[in-house]
């Protein structure tokens, strides 16, 4: 599924919707490069699960736990990650197979092991159809 959103706005409700739509167990990927849009989309999903707290990108813990919305949900930040085995050490595992929501960002660098049934989302922008333009692609993958 391609959408295209025209605002920050619209990123953010698009995120939402799956938000409110994610089941227990659900994982996310997500791509795009720097100041796409990786945030909003987050905080709009993150919302969407009923999460109070301010969502911000955990660039330097790997991982930012919010308890407070229906499910658990779980951000991953993993653009600084050394080695694949720092997700060991993180508990990763429990999170991806345990009772809330992951949402990864910059998945790519961990593909290896990446659950097979998650959905991919990629954010891009097209400046010749405007600076607030984003194309994003909600790929789910199953097992």
């Amino acid at each position: 599924m391609v959408k295209e959103t025209m605002s920050e706005k619209e990123t953010y409700e698009l995120g939402e919707m799956l938000g409110k739509s994610a089941k227990q167990g659900d994982v996310f990927t997500l791509e795009g490069d720097l100041g796409v849009g990786k945030t909003v989309f987050t905080k709009g999903l993150a919302k969407g699960l009923g999460v109070k707290e301010d969502v911000s990108s955990p660039t330097f813990t790997i991982v930012q736990e919010y308890e407070d919305g229906r499910l658990p949900f779980y951000h991953f930040d993993v653009y600084r990650i050394g080695d694949i085995e720092e997700m060991d050490e993180i508990g990763y595992e429990d999170y991806i197979y345990g009772d809330g929501v992951c949402l990864i960002e910059w998945a790519n660098l961990i593909e290896e092991i990446l659950p097979k049934k998650r959905t991919e989302v990629r954010i891009e922008k097209d400046l010749d159809k405007g600076f607030d333009y984003r194309k994003i692609t909600i790929n789910k993958l199953e097992e």
